[in-house]
C-alpha cells in the first residue's frame, strides 16, 4: 500500500465553508465533468481532511499550519500511483484541471509527498484499536 499526502492552502478571498463546498461538490468531481477517465485510476481511498487550528496544549498558542486541507490517496502499488500521476498530467485535461484548482487553491504549487506509516498500540493491552470510520 502506498499513500500520497498533499498539503493545500485555500485562496485568501474565500471562506473555509466556500472552500469545502467547492472542493467536495465541484473539484473532487472534475474528471466526471470533463468526460475524462477516472483521474485517480486504481485509487483505493481519496480523503480530504479540513484543518481547524487548535490551541497548543503546552503554550495555549494557536498556530496556523499554513495549509487548510490535507488530501490523502491510497494505492495498492507504486505502479498504480505513478500511472495516476501520469494521467493527471494528460495534456488533454491539464489546463482545465489547473484552472479549476485556481478557483480553489492559493496556487497550483502544493507540497506532494508519499508517506510510510507506523501505528502504535493504544488499547489497554497495547493492541491497535479499530479506527475504521463509521458513517450513518
Amino acid at each position: 500500500m502506498i499513500k500520497q499526502v498533499v498539503f493545500l492552502k485555500k485562496r485568501d478571498d474565500i471562506s473555509m465553508e466556500e472552500f469545502m463546498d467547492y472542493y467536495e461538490n465541484q473539484h473532487s468531481q472534475l474528471a466526471k465533468k470533463l468526460g475524462a477517465k477516472p483521474s485517480l485510476p486504481n485509487a483505493q481511498r481519496y480523503v480530504r481532511r479540513y484543518v481547524t487550528p487548535e490551541p497548543n496544549p503546552l503554550t495555549g498558542e494557536v498556530i496556523h499550519p499554513g495549509y487548510d486541507c490535507i488530501m490523502e490517496i491510497w494505492w495498492n502499488t507504486r505502479e498504480d500511483f505513478e500511472a495516476a500521476m501520469k494521467g493527471l498530467g494528460d495534456p488533454q485535461f491539464l489546463e482545465a484541471r489547473k484552472a479549476d484548482e485556481l478557483k480553489l487553491f492559493a496556487s497550483n504549487s502544493n507540497p506532494v509527498c508519499t508517506v510510510v506509516e507506523y501505528d502504535s498500540g493504544m488499547g489497554p493491552n497495547g493492541e491497535l484499536p479499530d479506527c475504521t470510520p463509521r458513517f450513518g
